[in-house]
This record gives C-alpha cells, sequence and structure tokens, in this order.
C-alpha cells in the first residue's frame, strides 16, 4: 500500500477540518502545561503548590466527564466542541493577564485552570464521537492513525516552542499562544458539517445508566480503564507534577522543553508507524506500547540530564502513540456511535479519577520518601500493572474491524 492510499481518508473535507482544529488546539495546549508549570514556579517554589494547580483543574475535569458525555451524545457535538474551545481560549488569556500583571496568586490560578477544567469535560467525550461519526468503520483506524500523526506533530512542535518561549520570554506567552489557538479551534469546528444522529428523549439518569450498561458489558473496556486509573497517576505524579521539579533543579527549564519535544517526536514515529501497519490487535500492541514507559521515570531518578532523559521521553511518545490510537480505534468499531460519547466519558472519568490524587500526594510523598524513591517506585508498579492488563484474554485477542 503507497502513502497516496494510506492518506485516502484526507479526501473528506470534514477529516482535514476537524484534524486542522485539534492540530491547532493541541499546539497551544502542548505548551500550556509547561508554562503553567513554571508559572507556578515563579510564585511559589514548592512542588505542592505546583501540584495544587494541576489537581484545581484536573478535580473539575474529573467531576464534569460523565455530564459532558451525556450533553455530547444528546447536543450536536460540534456545538459543543465550540463553545467549549472558546470557554478555554479565554481561561487561559485570563491566566496569561494575571501572570503579566506581576499579581497572580496561587488561588487565582487553580481558579482559572478549574474553569478550564470543566471546558475540557465537555470537549474530551464530544471529540471522540467526530471520526466515527463522518468516515465508515473500515476507514477509522487510518482516520485515527493520521489524526494522531498530526496531534504528535502539534505536540513535538509545541514542546520545541514551549522551551524557546518558556525559557527565554516567560510562562505567560505561552500560555497566551494556548488561547489564541483554543478560539482558531473554535472557528474551524464551526464548520464541520456532520450528519444528525437520532435520539429518543430521556432523562439525564437514564443516559447514564444506558452509558454505563454498554460500559461494563465490554470486558475490554474497563479492564484497561480499570489499569489506567493507577497508570495515569503514576505518570502523572513521577513525569507531569515530579518531572518539571526534577529539571529545575538539575538540567533547566529549557531542557525539559527539549524533553517535552522529543516525548512529541515519540508520538510522530508511533502515529507514522500505526499509519503504514494498522496492527490486527490493537490493544495488544497499545499495551506493550504502555510497557516501554517504566524507563522514563527510572531514567529520571537516576540519570536526570537532557539527553538521557530526551532519549527515554521519545520511546514513552511512541509508546503512547500506539496505545492511543489503538484504544481509539477500538472504541470507535466496537461501540454504537449514539453511545459513544458516554461510554468514553466513563472511559475518561475511570482513567483520569486518580490523577488528582498523584498530583497532590506526590509532593508529600517526595518529601517522606525522596523523589528518587517516588520514580522508582513508580516505574515497578507501572510495569506490573501492565503485565497484569495484557494477561486478560479480552484485550489480548480484540481485532480490528476491516470492512465497513
Amino acid at each position: 500500500m503507497t502513502w497516496r492510499e494510506d492518506l485516502a481518508v484526507l479526501r473528506h473535507r470534514d477529516v482535514r477540518i476537524f484534524i486542522s482544529a485539534r492540530f491547532v488546539s493541541l499546539l497551544g495546549s502542548s505548551i500550556a502545561p509547561i508554562a503553567l508549570v513554571f508559572a507556578v514556579l515563579d510564585v511559589s517554589d514548592e512542588a505542592t503548590a505546583v501540584g495544587i494547580v494541576l489537581a484545581a483543574r484536573s478535580i473539575p475535569n474529573v467531576v464534569f466527564l460523565l455530564i459532558g458525555g451525556v450533553i455530547a451524545d444528546r447536543l450536536p457535538r460540534r456545538l459543543v466542541l465550540v463553545v467549549a474551545n472558546t470557554v478555554s481560549g479565554l481561561t487561559q488569556a485570563l491566566a496569561a493577564a494575571l501572570i503579566l500583571s506581576g499579581h497572580a496568586q496561587i488561588w487565582q490560578l487553580a481558579a482559572i485552570e478549574a474553569v478550564n477544567g470543566i471546558a475540557a469535560a465537555f470537549v474530551m467525550p464530544a471529540m471522540v464521537g467526530i471520526l466515527p461519526a463522518i468516515v465508515d468503520r473500515a476507514e477509522l483506524p487510518q482516520a485515527n492513525a493520521v489524526s494522531g500523526f498530526a496531534r504528535s506533530v502539534a505536540m513535538i512542535g509545541g514542546g520545541a516552542v514551549a522551551g524557546i518561549i518558556v525559557g527565554f520570554t516567560g510562562p505567560a506567552a505561552g500560555l497566551l499562544v494556548d488561547a489564541v489557538t483554543f478560539l482558531l479551534a473554535a472557528a474551524l469546528l464551526a464548520r464541520l458539517r456532520m450528519p444528525r444522529i437520532e435520539r429518543v428523549p430521556t432523562s439525564m439518569l437514564s443516559d447514564l445508566r444506558e452509558g454505563w450498561t454498554e460500559f461494563i458489558s465490554r470486558q475490554w473496556v474497563w479492564v484497561v480503564v480499570l489499569s489506567f486509573l493507577f497508570l495515569n497517576m503514576i505518570f502523572t505524579a513521577c513525569y507531569s507534577t515530579l518531572g518539571p521539579v526534577i529539571a529545575d533543579d538539575t538540567f533547566g527549564r529549557v531542557g525539559w522543553g527539549v524533553v517535552s519535544a522529543c516525548f512529541g517526536a515519540g508520538l510522530i514515529a508511533g502515529g507514522i508507524l500505526m499509519i503504514r501497519v494498522k496492527p490486527r490487535y490493537p490493544l495488544r500492541v497499545g499495551m506493550i506500547g504502555m510497557l516501554v514507559s517504566a524507563p522514563m521515570f527510572v531514567c529520571l531518578a537516576l540519570v536526570p540530564h537532557t539527553l538521557t532523559i530526551a532519549a527515554a521521553a521519545f520511546v514513552v511518545g511512541l509508546g503512547f502513540e500506539l496505545f492511543g490510537i489503538g484504544w481509539e480505534t477500538a472504541l470507535g468499531q466496537h461501540i454504537p456511535l449514539d453511545k459513544l460519547s458516554r461510554v468514553a466519558s466513563y472511559d475518561m472519568l475511570g482513567s483520569f479519577i486518580a490523577s488528582p490524587i498523584g498530583q497532590l500526594a506526590v509532593g508529600y510523598l517526595a518529601a517522606v520518601l525522596s523523589i528518587k524513591a517516588v520514580e522508582l517506585y513508580g516505574a515497578t508498579l507501572h510495569i506490573l500493572l501492565v503485565l497484569a492488563t495484557l494477561a486478560v484474554p479480552s484485550v489480548w485477542l480484540l481485532q480490528r474491524h476491516t470492512t465497513t
């Protein structure tokens, strides 16, 4: 199969618009976490302050995910995405203005990020339901792989730009760029033409019950989600929260920008691989990809140098992309379209509900055990969780559809 055939899904106008919107939004969003963490460290140099602000976004995000899934299955998903992206853009602009004023306080940044987290709770379930609605089932793996590739390019570009912006001009500029990209994404998404999905009006509680039944009836879904409840907690604690703290004490903020860029490069490599390969067993390949993420934590603990951490980050990005594309394909092909956003919201709730615990607790654990010990314990638990998940037959044997 040629590259022309691999990219044939781009002949669809709405696929091009959706991927473009996702690209510009993620370009800014890949800058924002770096900018936000270092903005917090400029206000307070405590690891616990970083955890508080990150958790202030994560907790409302988790609380509103199920509502976001119901709304995305009830209302036009395009409308949900336009409104939520607009709110996200405005909140990041406000955060940038506060930092530029020189009077930002931790509670203010936490409050702003809480609103941003609520908006994201509506974006994520709606986003999952777009590509399955505009391409047929056989084209979905290709569409997800191309979308994942665009996402990865945005992340590597954002990581590189983040290192320059945060290292040389400060974190406020990074948040301002993120605000602009959210608003541009909203304008692009407004142009989508989505098929109408007819649904019988029911109560929100009934919608939640129906989504839960769909979620729990498939073993491979809830097993993977249960695993990621802990895997994401480990990643947010050991990489997203402690990683910048380690960088600040060792190889520097610009170095952390390089690490983020290499993480994005790994995502790009994974996206290219998935465009070409299209594995028969997407979850099997995806979970093996997650297994290779553990060395990152060991490197942060034992060899915190730019080149070493950047190389490890590349491998993490590769593994994450193998899983992400495989997971999106499995959900999009095996879950009914009119229930997909609700199942996705249960997936996201289960996957991310423990992340705030990791963000809040990791500072205290590091103070008691040491940062090095937390990273090494995290690596060990990560490996055990992935191996246990791969041992479940419904995960190991799930196949992708190859016909319409």
